[in-house]
């Protein structure tokens, strides 16, 4: 017995490939398959089962093209918000692989879909592992305002109940294998933790620490953001997710000119680090850091809108492109050869944002506006006085309800400066004359021990 964790860069997504034997599962796969089929091959095995834990809202999945490929069975609930399966398990159900026993647990509270998987070996009363989805992470759960954020609490309660009722009795021993880690979406305050097993968690997560009501409370309170692309997920993975239409990072190169002549209603990715595109960028194009493509890319375009991309080298085009394909977005029709500075080199229009550190801010801050682009709970917890909060993925369509002046400067700050270069690429978009980001963010004005107001 043979069990493979494989992590999806830029989301914090766990899938997980088990085998025994000849014959091996695979656990919530990502779209780009050629991964799971590798690594089967390696341990000369192949796979006959594909498992879903829940309709995943932050990527597409592959279940229903690894089932083609491999001819294996996909299994998942009887809910209805499971698509395609070629198996659909009630709460209780088991099926046999290998010489393990699999069973199937019916755990609401995240979606109301969402199942685990406990894993046994021969006649073993205690579980060996448990494939948790977004239910249980490590240190945490998965949030719980998605199918209704008016139910959240309600759905806290659900959740509480599930891990309590279908989890706590598996075993102590038993490893927790969830589908998300920190940084994830699905969730937030993760522990940043190799392993773990339920025994380690009954010792410090939340849903075991707290009660009921309390965790109920705590959890359904949270704010966070919803991208609007988890519909573009949820709808794509009712069917199984979809196959990618060509190789994975695959982009056509484009010169300078062939690059400002294809931008006419095209949407425009830099995804150098903020202080490069202060210095210098494409007109119009947005600031979106690499890793920040997985999740921001999809507040700024949709699934049919064609995209561009600058990138700080050559190798990060397939990267960026497969991040964004990861989330659906497939019609990234071009890229810029050999970086903006073929751009610079070339003659063509270049625009210019600012940048300004802590010390500079804290000096002369009746001189500008602030706007704080983190979320609502990092903004309450501490801020620059005076500052107006918005998240940047609601930035764009939000704007106008800020009353800022758009001939004054503006500083836009939040973490450490990458979420921020996005809100000054947005509000240079909309027509501010000075825009700066603030570098180092709030981490380095805290840091400074520089003056912050808390609330909201």
């Amino acid at each position: 017995m043979k069990l493979e964790r494989l992590e999806t860069p830029g989301i914090a997504h766990f899938s997980y490939l088990l085998s025994d034997g000849a014959s091996a599962l695979v656990v919530d796969p990502r779209r780009d398959i050629d991964v799971y089929l590798h690594k089967a091959q390696e341990l000369g095995a192949k796979i006959t089962h594909v498992l879903e834990t829940h309709r995943q809202e932050d990527f597409v999945m592959g279940s229903s093209h690894l089932a083609r490929v491999t001819g294996a069975q996909v299994v998942n609930g009887t809910h209805e918000c499971f698509g395609r399966g070629d198996v659909r398990l009630g709460d209780g159900d088991e099926f046999d692989f290998g010489s393990l026993r699999v069973k199937a647990l019916s755990t609401p509270g995240h979606t109301p879909e969402s199942m685990c998987y406990a894993v046994f070996s021969a006649d073993a009363s205690a579980a060996w592992c448990v494939f948790t989805g977004d239910t249980l992470f490590f240190g945490e759960t998965g949030r719980t305002d998605l199918p209704d954020a008016a139910k959240s609490v309600e759905n806290a309660a659900l959740l509480y109940d599930s891990v309590h009722e279908k989890l706590a009795d598996l075993g102590d021993t038993a490893l927790v294998m969830p589908a998300h880690g920190p940084g994830s979406v699905c969730g937030s305050g993760m522990a940043e933790r190799p392993m773990s097993t339920l025994g380690e968690e009954k010792r410090y997560n939340v849903v075991f620490t707290k009660d009921r009501d309390t965790f109920a409370r705590d959890k359904g309170s949270e704010r966070l953001p919803r991208p609007p692309y988890f519909r573009i997920m949820e709808r794509l993975n009712l069917e199984g997710g979809k196959p990618l239409d060509k190789p994975l990072g695959m982009v056509s190169m484009m010169g300078p000119e062939e690059f400002a002549r294809g931008m006419g209603g095209a949407t425009v990715y830099d995804t150098r680090e903020p202080e490069a595109f202060a210095g210098g960028h494409v007109e119009g194009a947005y600031s979106i850091w690499l890793d920040g493509l997985p999740v921001f890319g999809g507040w700024m375009a949709d699934e049919n809108d064609p995209v561009m991309l600058v990138t700080d080298r050559g190798e990060d085009i397939a990267e960026a492109a497969a991040h964004l394909a990861r989330i659906g977005l497939d019609n990234v029709v071009g890229a810029l050869a050999d970086g903006f500075g073929n751009w610079r080199k070339s003659g063509q229009t270049v625009q210019r944002s600012g940048a300004i550190t802590p010390t500079e801010l804290n000096a002369e801050g009746a001189a500008y506006q602030v706007l704080d682009v983190r979320e609502p709970d990092e903004f309450a917890a501490a801020h620059i006085e005076g500052a107006k909060s918005l998240y940047v993925g609601h930035l764009e369509d939000g704007v106008a309800s800020l009353d800022l002046d758009k001939q004054a400067p503006v500083i836009v700050t939040c973490g450490v400066g990458h979420r921020a270069g996005l809100g000054v690429s947005i509000l240079q978009r909309a027509g501010f004359q000075d825009v700066r980001n603030l570098i180092g963010g709030m981490s380095a004005w805290l840091t400074m021990g520089l003056p912050v107001e808390e609330g909201d």
